[in-house]
């Protein structure tokens, strides 16, 4: 996606050509409920709403709806940044590397998070080769515990980002904030849409932007 103009402060919108304004907001790595999920129709135990129970609603968009709204988390990365540490942050400065890490980042999401009835494995094959870390670890568990209930259920889901605004970009370390959109469909039934929100910190490796750890909001 392109990237933003460079500022002195406020986190870099590679959609909306320049940094975000600085406005108070909750904390983007805050932990706390995703208001509005929905349960997973495969069970599980409302106690377990961990990241990880999260980041399945991403996978799951059919199973589980992550419904989340607003953009006050782009507001407060550029509130965070207010720092003596905004002096190293790129994403401040270099468009290109700004624009090279959100798109890198967009694409592997979209890559990863959208499949067929026919089954994950494409999603399953590109997942190695952009995620790494505690990412890889959440993402082989989480399709481990859904993937026959997706088979079943006959889910197609597709992925996009809509909107990603890179916080923190640091030499070979990145940290984003992405909006995604989710279209799923059951079957033959009519196609649903959800909203999804992440926080995604990734790392440069042979020369290729990894995703090293994921957080659904």
């Amino acid at each position: 996606m392109p990237g933003g103009e460079p500022a002195g402060s406020g986190a870099a919108d590679t959609r909306g050509g320049g940094p975000a304004e600085p406005e108070a907001g909750p904390d983007p790595d805050a932990e706390g409920p995703v208001e509005g999920a929905a349960q997973a129709e495969a069970g599980g135990s409302d106690s377990r709403r961990s990241r990880g129970g999260r980041l399945r609603g991403v996978a799951a968009a059919g199973i589980v709806a992550v419904l989340l709204g607003g953009g006050c988390a782009f507001h407060y990365g550029a509130h965070q940044l207010r720092s003596t540490e905004a002096a190293r942050n790129h994403a401040l400065t270099d468009t290109e590397a700004t624009a090279r890490v959100a798109g890198e980042i967009d694409n592997a999401l979209a890559r990863v998070f959208s499949y067929t009835p026919d089954g994950t494995a494409t999603a399953e094959r590109s997942a190695r080769t952009v995620l790494d870390g505690r990412a890889a670890r959440q993402y082989r568990d989480l399709f481990a515990r859904i993937r026959d209930d997706l088979a079943g259920q006959r889910i197609t889901l597709s992925t996009k980002a809509v909107r990603t605004g890179v916080i923190e970009l640091d030499g070979d370390r990145a940290r984003l904030l992405v909006f995604l959109d989710q279209t799923s469909r059951r079957g033959n039934g009519k196609a649903t849409t959800a909203a999804a929100q992440l926080t995604v910190t990734a790392r440069l490796e042979n020369d290729r932007w990894r995703i090293v750890d994921i957080k659904a909001r």
